[in-house]
Order: C-alpha cells, then sequence, then structure tokens
C-alpha cells in the first residue's frame, strides 16, 4: 500500500511541474507578443505619435535620414532620391539595392510610399510639412524640425523613432570619439582658419559655422577667418568684389555639378579670377578642391566620417 501511495504522490508532482511548465511556456509566449506590440510615443515637430513594437517597414525622407538609418542597420524600404546620383549617392549606393525612390525631398510620391506598406514614415517639417496629414493616414509619421547644420539633434530623434536608442548611441559615440581623436592628433593646428566656399550654376557662396561642414570644422576646434566666423549657414550670393572674404590659412571649396557643366564653368571662371589667384590660400598652394556631396549635400553621419577621412589626409597625411 505504501508503494502504491508513494508512487501516486510522485506521479502527481510530475503532473503538476508539466501543467506549471505549460503554464511558464504560455506565459512567456504572451510576454514575447507582448514586447512585439508594446508601443512608445515620441514627441516630434508635428506633435506626438504612437508607435506600436519595432518599425520593419521605414520610410525615409531626407538624405540625411537614409544615412543615420543605414548606420543603425536598418535598410528602408523607401527614400528620396539623393540630390545627386542615379539615384542614390556612391558612398550608400550599395546599401540601397532593395530601396525604392519615393519622389525627392521637396517633391515626395505619396502613392509610391503608400503601396510600400510601411509601418513607419521618417520626414522633415520644413520640406515636406504640407503632406503630415496624408503621410499619417498611411502610417505613424514622425517629423524632424528643420534641416540644420548639426546633424546629430535629428540623429537623436530618429534613434527614437526606430526603437534604437541604444545603437544610435553607439554611432554617436564613434564619430565623436573620432573628432576627439582628430582634435588630439592635430594639435596646435587646430589654430588654423579654414574657409569654404562652393560654387553653384548661378550662385557662389561662403559657408559660415551653422553649415554640415561648419559644424564639423568647429567640433574639431578649427578656427574661421573674421568674415566666416558667423553662427548662420552662409553668405548667397556672393560677387567677385567679395572673394578676399574667402580667404583663410586654408580653403576648400567644393561644387554642386548637376551634370550640365554649369557649375563647373562658375568653378573654373573665379578659380582663374586675379582676385582668388591674390588670395594667400592660392599664394601658399592651400587651396583643395572637395567633393560636394561629402561635405555639404549628403549631410548624414556616413558623410560626416568621410569628411573626417579627408581632414586626416590633409592636416595629418593619413
Amino acid at each position: 500500500m505504501k508503494k502504491l501511495v508513494a508512487l501516486f504522490t510522485i506521479l502527481t508532482l510530475l503532473l503538476l511541474a508539466a501543467c506549471g511548465k505549460t503554464d511558464d511556456n504560455a506565459a512567456g509566449g504572451s510576454s514575447t507578443n507582448t514586447e512585439k506590440e508594446k508601443s512608445y510615443t515620441i514627441e516630434h515637430a508635428m506633435g506626438s505619435t504612437e508607435i506600436k513594437g519595432t518599425p520593419k517597414r521605414v520610410v525615409i525622407l531626407t538624405n540625411e535620414g537614409t544615412e543615420a538609418l543605414l548606420s543603425m542597420g536598418v535598410t528602408p524600404v523607401g527614400a528620396v532620391q539623393s540630390w545627386t546620383g542615379n539615384p542614390w549617392y556612391d558612398h550608400i549606393a550599395d546599401k540601397m539595392k532593395d530601396t525604392k525612390v519615393v519622389g525627392t525631398e521637396s517633391d515626395i510620391n505619396i502613392e509610391a510610399i503608400a503601396k510600400l506598406k510601411p509601418d513607419l514614415i521618417i520626414g522633415n517639417k520644413m520640406r515636406q510639412e504640407k503632406f503630415y496629414g496624408q503621410l499619417s493616414k498611411i502610417a505613424p509619421t514622425v517629423f524632424a524640425e528643420t534641416l540644420r547644420g548639426d546633424w546629430q539633434e535629428n540623429f537623436k530623434l530618429y534613434a527614437k523613432a526606430l526603437n534604437k536608442e541604444e545603437k544610435g548611441k553607439e554611432v554617436l559615440d564613434a564619430y565623436n570619439n573620432r573628432i576627439d581623436e582628430i582634435k588630439t592628433e592635430l594639435g596646435d593646428k587646430v589654430n588654423t582658419k579654414v574657409s569654404m566656399v562652393r560654387f553653384l550654376a548661378g550662385d557662389v557662396r561662403i559657408y559660415h559655422k551653422d553649415s554640415f561642414s561648419g559644424v564639423i570644422l568647429d567640433q574639431i576646434g578649427f578656427q574661421r577667418p573674421g568674415d566666416q566666423n558667423k553662427p548662420d549657414f552662409a553668405e548667397k550670393g556672393v560677387t567677385k568684389e567679395r572673394i578676399p572674404a574667402m580667404d583663410g590659412d586654408v580653403l576648400f571649396y567644393f561644387t554642386y555639378d548637376t551634370g550640365d557643366g554649369k557649375a563647373n564653368q562658375v568653378e573654373k571662371e573665379w578659380l582663374e579670377d586675379p582676385l582668388f589667384k591674390n588670395l594667400n590660400a592660392a599664394k601658399n598652394n592651400k587651396v583643395y578642391k572637395v567633393d560636394d556631396v561629402i561635405w555639404n549635400t549628403a549631410g548624414g553621419v556616413m558623410a560626416a566620417n568621410l569628411m573626417l577621412d579627408d581632414i586626416e589626409k590633409i592636416f595629418l597625411n593619413k
């Protein structure tokens, strides 16, 4: 009899354990599903947006935003075309083979966006404010306020929207650590006065501190010539009488070539002007042509790192 009781007790315990395990598995599954559906709210330029789970099908409506996504391991299902390239900048093209074009920053294609069935749309108030209502009906939509020289502000918003704040912090920390390392290696060279000029078809600009490359130069600690040491974007519509304001210990220029050759003609004309040839930077062979995409147009974290590559080559001979 005792043996039967003992056997019954063992069988009962085994049955209870099995039931407990089944309950644990069910609870675990429920927790996983809850986690997948967990929602979070993002405050942004157009208000607040609730997002459920981690977005998988993201449409991005700015060039700098495209670089932010790629750097965090997210390939967008749709993106606006690069300002130059067919359709992407060379430095991102290999990562964008499966991404569909959804217009340009200034002329997005609502129908193309809807067809992609995104679960998150990221845009910019400065560029696409009038489309926000339509976009919000397609998917949760988050807008940055503007396209500033300091791209890191928008980057942080994108990381939050993607539910990838930790990864975003890793990317920014790596970049900012690199800035610190370059600054240390430069030593007294940070006292160099760096000038920046851009040639376009029908316009010439002298760039100030609140431009993409201006912010990076400022982070490194470079000095700017007097007329360029301003907290705004740029002096536009520059005439040849203002060429002396372009001078510096070093002068970087970049040309926005759209393929018709007009901007290159402007560049050639200005570089050959006697006033330009008389600049100290020109006489000391300290005038460098750099890539407009990298130093200005792309405006994102990947371009920022490529600009740092240029800085290292020119100032540190790397």
